[in-house]
């Protein structure tokens, strides 16, 4: 699984569980069984990592080609 460091944007990232964070932060995709690449982010050096709201993408788990290019989509956004 491949993750990104990043400065948040102006506004910060917006995530489901703790609302906005700013700062220095690392991205990574996620995948569920049934097929959910969603987006979690921390702070960089963190333990705890939380969903970013909105960032998300259904797909086939069993094509690993339409999840890696779901995980790259989303990391994209940032």
């Amino acid at each position: 699984m491949t993750s990104k460091d990043i400065t948040a944007p102006t506004g910060g990232v917006m995530t489901d569980e703790v609302g906005t964070i700013t700062g220095d932060l690392t991205l990574r995709p996620d995948v569920s069984a049934a097929g959910d690449v969603s987006l979690q982010v921390q702070y960089q050096g963190a333990a705890e990592w939380y969903r970013v709201t909105g960032a998300h993408i259904k797909v086939d788990p069993n094509n690993s080609d339409a999840v890696a290019n779901a995980e790259t989509e989303l990391l994209n956004r940032f």
